[in-house]
């Protein structure tokens, strides 16, 4: 009985605790108690709880409450176990096996690119996106597939001028507009591609991992051989249905909500 009274007191924590996170200050209680529809007695009780473990931080001379430390010392716990590429990696082999391609899970590094994971087919093609290596986000199919979920500001802010878009091959958006327009289109569409803005003779598809505020945390990408003298405006919706499914896995496995 007494385990089982506590489950629904636990639960309106965590929702505190995920309410501040996402938040970029502190809040007052009452706008706590507002949001969550939760009593003022209650989310008193409940954020005193919490600053004394730690896991929040009440600022008394603003009568508003921040993450704590402890909630700090849990995040980075949760970085040093790699569990976005545990969770990833069955997921990404299963894709590989499913369409015969290289396949990346990847996350947005500011303006680029980083490449966290890579699975390989049988017989591999030589590509340059290796774990680790960071490429601009303008011209990869998995930085645009996170950068079509950002806010216009944000993407603005990354790429503040002319010289913020690198060019690879010849291809792909070379200023804001034309980088805003194709945004535009591959967010309408589900998933973003890039045929030869990386490599010359290459294309990908790459469709995009959201986190619980269904905002973009990582994008998984699928890299195949594919010569085209100019591009040929192909999108590759089969493979697309098949990243989708791997990006939708691993957001819901992290407890994520996709994007309606």
């Amino acid at each position: 009985m007494g385990v089982s009274s506590d489950v629904p007191a636990l639960r309106r924590g965590l929702a505190v605790l995920r309410l501040l996170a996402g938040r970029p200050g502190p809040l007052s209680a009452a706008t706590v108690a507002r949001e969550l529809g939760l009593p003022r007695s209650t989310t008193y009780h409940l954020l005193a709880e919490l600053t004394e473990a730690g896991f929040a931080t009440h600022f008394p001379e603003e009568r508003r409450y921040g993450l704590g430390v402890a909630a700090f010392e849990l995040g980075s716990a949760y970085l040093r176990h790699d569990p976005l590429e545990r969770l990833a990696r069955p997921l990404l082999r299963r894709l590989v096996d499913a369409v015969d391609f290289t396949a990346h899970l990847g996350v947005l590094h500011g303006a680029e690119a980083l490449y966290l994971l890579r699975e390989q087919p049988r017989r591999p093609a030589t590509i340059v996106s290796d774990v680790g290596v960071r490429l601009p986000s303008h011209l990869t199919a998995s930085g645009r597939a996170m950068l079509a979920r950002l806010p216009d500001a944000q993407v603005r802010a990354l790429f503040p001028t002319a010289g913020s878009f690198v060019d690879r091959t010849g291809r792909g958006p070379r200023n804001l507009p034309g980088l805003r327009r194709l945004l535009a289109t591959e967010r309408r569409r589900g998933w973003a591609v890039e045929d030869g803005y990386v490599t010359a003779g290459f294309a990908s598809v790459a469709t995009p991992v959201f986190d619980h505020g269904g905002r973009p945390i990582a994008a998984i990408t699928v890299t195949f051989r594919h010569v085209c003298d100019d591009e040929c405006g192909q999108v590759w919706p089969e493979l697309a249905e098949e990243t989708t499914k791997a990006a939708d896995a691993l957001t819901e496995r992290i407890g994520g909500r996709r994007e309606a």
